[in-house]
């Protein structure tokens, strides 16, 4: 069917026939894009098992000649990308629906926040929320001028931490995301990476095969990203249950006991895909966040409740006053090994997540318009970021500064045990942590599952379940393997090397989602044609591709979200 037809369809069926039809068997896969993107991830499997050495080589070589003469791609393409996403919210284009006229949204906004969040940090805000700024106070940033364990190092580590994980990791995941829910929902064109670049290359070259390299890349960036996170969360319940078994951190604790952890919540994750978004991930979500609202209150209590509390306030300061220069900072006059371990290292890995995390992001975000979107994906996020860092990262901090070494405990999994060790109900919490660590775990696996089988299934909104299930366990199998190969280093070389050639495709994302905004029906009503831009048929009433025409001709009325439930 052509696009042109495809604009004709029913109202009823604009959107839906192009990426809500449920996908059932072996017909509804592209046969190219997973295949080829199988063979690359078991082909990677089967060398880490069996060359470990040969491939640790090869990929820590490769690792220092990226981060060497790329990293200041990363730097600036972060930075690119918050700049891009706060000019669509609060420019012309802020208005502008990702979906069909008086379409409302799917999941409630509680709902939709709690699903982005797992799926975005999920994992990494356990490994990380101790053990980033506690080690950022020990080792400060060489450039930073800062005396290790002095106030001053204390407040750059805060700074660099909500760095890490504020506007710039939701800034990628937006831009990625808002791309992808315009093209599928406002111009009706399949869920893939692909899609959007409909409007450079034409929809003819996309699908007949320029489209599927963007596809397999997105895959096997989402596969490595994925991995990297679930070695993480496993990496961390191996160092609780360590803890609680022996009464000590292992400094090489090995990798047979988190390779078992990675096996029991992977078959988790299968029941969880079988569940499908609404009630499995959804769950799931919900669940996280009531185990993460108690955990964050029992720190805050029963820690240094005054020093997180005037430690909040400097902290927003020192990264909002600092947010410019570190944005910018590069290696040209040295720190190049800290960036590449922590500023590169923090890009690549949301980078390589994006393929995931804005394939995701999209399919909940129907009905919102960009304004609401990229506000949703930027603010919300990177607050709920700064509450957190500065409880848990501000626990630490205080204890490191009153002579317990949590950095000093070998493990970097351990630093959130660590801390717990010193406050009352130490089993209790320790079992909360470990379990919403796996239940992050499970949910974050998968979602990414449900994409992977998204884009390998033409951009199928419900790809068929034995794909996902399968995907999910190929991504436990990606993580156990890395893990085997070398531990946290191998998991962060292989994120920034599967990451890289991905920073160009984000880049193109922008580009073509910009030249499909100033074709939009609300844009040239509003603000006239815009020159070179296809005029939009005034009597077109819904959903068309790019190609021949609008998505709708007046204004969405006002949608009133759903209510909690």
């Amino acid at each position: 069917m052509s696009e042109h037809q495809a604009g004709k369809l029913p109202e009823s069926q604009l959107g839906d026939a192009v990426s809500d039809t449920p996908a059932h068997g072996w017909a509804g896969i592209d046969k190219t894009v997973f295949g080829v993107s199988l063979v690359i991830v078991v082909v990677v499997c089967i060398l880490g098992i069996f060359f470990t050495e040969a491939i640790e080589a090869a990929a820590g070589a490769a690792l220092g000649w990226i981060t060497s003469t790329f990293g200041w791609l990363f730097i600036l393409g972060a930075t690119g990308f918050v700049a891009f996403s706060l000019v669509l919210a609060f420019g012309r284009y802020g208005n502008i629906p990702l979906s069909r006229e008086g379409e409302e949204t799917e999941f409630s906004t509680l709902s939709w926040i709690a699903m982005m969040f797992s799926a975005g940090m999920g994992i990494g805000l356990m490994f990380f929320g101790v053990y980033e700024p506690v080690t950022h106070l020990a080792s400060p940033p060489p450039f930073v001028g800062a005396e290790a364990g002095t106030e001053a190092a204390a407040s750059s580590a805060m700074a660099y931490t909500l760095f890490h994980w504020g506007l710039h990791p939701w800034a990628i995941y937006s831009v990625v995301g808002l791309a992808l829910a315009y093209s599928t929902y406002r111009m009706g064109r399949g869920n893939l990476m692909s899609a959007p670049f409909h409007s450079l290359l034409g929809k003819e070259r996309i699908e007949k095969g320029w489209g599927k390299p963007i596809d397999i890349l997105a895959i096997i960036c989402t596969k490595f990203g994925s991995a990297t996170s679930l070695g993480l969360g496993a990496l961390q319940i191996a160092a609780g249950l360590s803890l609680l078994r022996t009464g000590e951190f292992e400094e090489n604790p090995g990798a047979a006991l988190p390779i078992i952890i990675i096996c029991v919540l992977t078959v988790g994750v299968v029941f969880s895909a079988a569940s499908g978004v609404s009630r499995g991930i959804k769950w799931l979500s919900n669940t996280n966040m009531i185990l993460a609202a108690v955990l964050l209150m029992f720190v805050f209590v029963v820690g240094p409740t005054v020093f997180i509390l005037d430690l909040l306030p400097n902290s927003i300061g020192t990264y909002l006053s600092s947010l410019m220069s570190m944005s910018f900072h590069s290696a040209v006059f040295g720190g190049a090994d800290w960036l590449a371990s922590w500023t590169i290292f923090y890009w690549a890995w949301w980078i390589s997540w994006t393929p995931f995390v804005g394939t995701f992001i999209a399919r909940i975000s129907r009905g919102r318009t960009i304004k609401e979107f990229v506000l949703g994906v930027l603010l919300v996020p990177t607050a709920v970021s700064i509450i957190w860092f500065t409880i848990f990262g501000g626990a630490g901090i205080n204890a490191q500064l009153g002579g317990l070494d949590i950095a000093g405990t070998g493990s970097e999994a351990a630093g959130f045990f660590a801390l717990l060790q010193q406050y009352p109900f130490f089993i209790g919490a320790a079992i909360v942590v470990m379990i919403l660590t796996a239940v992050f775990f499970v949910s974050g696996a998968d979602a990414g599952s449900l994409v992977l089988g998204t884009l390998s299934s033409r951009g199928k909104k419900e790809p068929w379940k034995p794909l996902v299930i399968m995907w999910a366990i190929l991504t436990g199998a990606v993580a156990a393997v890395l893990l085997f190969v070398g531990g946290l280093g191998a998991l962060q070389t292989f994120t920034i090397l599967a990451a890289t050639p991905f920073v160009l495709i984000i880049m193109g994302l922008c580009v073509a989602l910009y030249a499909d905004l100033r074709k939009d029906p609300l844009r040239q009503r509003r603000m006239g044609p815009v020159r070179g831009a296809t005029a939009v048929p005034s009597t077109v009433p819904f959903a068309q591709p790019v190609e021949t025409g609008a998505i709708e001709t007046v204004d969405s009325p006002p949608k009133k979200e759903p209510d909690d439930k």
